[in-house]
């Protein structure tokens, strides 16, 4: 269980957030010297340099976003050019990419990030620039909207790079896309000119994960506990009915994979904090939830009601799950029911250990859990939890203090990862292991990285007094 330091706050970590904007800027440069585009984007370190695997087109984003987050934090020239340059340059494809359901990964860690920044100021006021940003968001929601699955009762999902059948619970941090394609105002076109509103389906793929990929502890079957969460629910196409959970890259359907886990807290913390600064006008007409399935039309208020509950209902499950099952650092080993767990002994009791031969662990699930934290806790003290709101901050911060310093954070020039210890696809092998070992460790992936330094420029707002949203735009 997390160790969690009820002392701590965000102007502690003052001298680690520096050395970690330091550092990033060296792996940054170096991952440019070295990149060559006809090899394919980056996606994790094999003996400490970037390598690439295909399987989907999901990281390119998180490249050059990680160029912009350290030009946000230190001002550095290069990494906005390179950053700025790569999405004009790389990224255009991926707007209208069909094949993938990871359009918020790529599009809002890259026009989402230029637009947030034009908007505070850190860049200076480029009409077209702007306007370019916005169509590409406003395209990419719509292009990730037109992946959908109908289920009765006002249900339905984005669907996987599966198929149709297939929703993955990564989804959930994606559909920040479907968000600002509709704060710009726009919508999807489907069959005879039907209009389809963006947020209808942002809050029905909502609702249909925190049914059927996060648990309550309610009986739904012999593996049920509150908060875990199954990467991909498995659903009959035919009749829309829910047929059993999956995972692609979990240990098995009845664990619980921990980056699946943390996009879940993060994704669900994210839309609560969009959803609930909407008016309940916002609301009327949204074939979604409860509410809407009742005989009357339900008001927008009740509506709101009903989705914000559930949503809050699946972050706070994900959450104390996480806390209760994670080490006391606050880093994850790669999934809750690995094997090898149980050759570690009371292995939550301690902190984790990223060198043991028997699971690894995934820095890349903390860094995200933790801004997940960070995001929960602030909503309920601004929603009238302030005692469940703290217990969530302090989480954040203890796991953030875990992951910028070593043995996590990566001080060595010649290693281009910023984050160690990440894990890409452990069932399928991916992850480089080192000469004599059986476990993966000392490696580092984009997503990780990014979610890093995106950890660390939230933690410097919180300490000045304020935060940011991928909405702030």
């Amino acid at each position: 269980m997390i160790s969690i330091d009820t002392r701590l706050e965000a102007t502690d970590l003052g001298g680690p957030l520096a050395r970690l904007f330091e550092l990033a800027g060296g792996k940054i440069a170096a991952i440019r010297r070295s990149w060559s585009r006809d090899r394919g984007t980056p996606v994790f370190t094999v003996d400490g340099v970037y390598t690439s695997r295909g399987w989907t087109e999901w990281t390119r984003g998180f490249l050059f976003g990680l160029a912009l987050l350290h030009y946000e934090a230190t001002g550095d020239g290069d990494s906005l050019a390179f950053g700025r340059g790569g999405t004009r340059s790389d990224m255009p494809p991926h707007l209208t990419h069909m094949g993938v359901h990871d359009h918020g990964f790529n599009s809002i860690s890259t026009y989402g990030n230029l637009l947030r920044l034009m908007e505070e100021g850190a860049l200076p006021e480029d009409r077209w620039e702007r306007e370019h940003c916005r169509l590409a968001l406003a395209v990419s929601g719509a292009v990730q909207a037109s992946r959908w699955t109908e289920l009765p009762g006002g249900l339905g999902y984005i669907y996987s790079f599966n198929g149709p059948h297939s929703l993955f619970i990564d989804t959930i941090r994606t559909l920040r896309v479907l968000a600002l394609s509709h704060v710009f105002g726009h919508f999807l076109m489907g069959e005879q000119d039907r209009r389809i509103n963006l947020l209808e389906r942002l809050v029905r793929h909502g609702l249909t994960t925190a049914r059927y990929n996060v648990y309550y502890g309610e009986g739904r079957d012999a593996y049920d506990v509150r908060g875990r969460v199954s990467h991909e629910s498995i659903f009959n196409t035919v009749s829309g009915s829910f047929r059993c959970p999956s995972s692609q890259q979990g240990y098995s359907p009845f664990t619980t994979w921990t980056r699946g886990l943390a996009w879940s807290v993060l994704g669900f913390a994210e839309q609560l904090e969009y959803l609930s600064s909407l008016p309940a006008d916002a609301f009327e007409g949204l074939s979604a939830g409860e509410a809407a399935s009742a005989d009357r039309d339900p008001s927008g208020e009740e509506v709101r009601r009903d989705v914000l509950e559930l949503f809050l209902r699946a972050a706070r499950a994900c959450a104390d799950f996480t806390i209760e099952q994670t080490p006391t650092d606050g880093v994850p080993y790669w999934d809750t029911g690995a094997p090898g767990l149980a050759r570690l002994g009371e292995y939550l009791d301690r902190p984790a250990d990223p060198e043991n031969d028997e699971e690894p662990v995934d820095s890349s699930a903390a860094a995200i859990t933790a801004q997940g934290l960070l995001r929960l806790g602030a909503h309920l003290d601004r929603t009238g939890d302030p005692g469940g709101g703290e217990r969530y901050t302090r989480a954040g911060l203890t796991i953030a203090r875990s992951l910028f310093r070593p043995p996590y954070l990566s001080e060595d020039e010649k290693h281009q990862g910023l984050l160690l210890h990440s894990i890409y696809h452990r069932p399928n092998g991916w992850d480089h292991r080192q000469p004599g070992r059986s476990s993966p460790s000392g490696e580092s992936c984009l997503w990780g990285d990014y979610h890093a330094l995106e950890l660390g420029v939230l933690i410097r707002r919180i300490a000045a007094g304020g935060s940011f949203t991928f909405f702030d735009v």
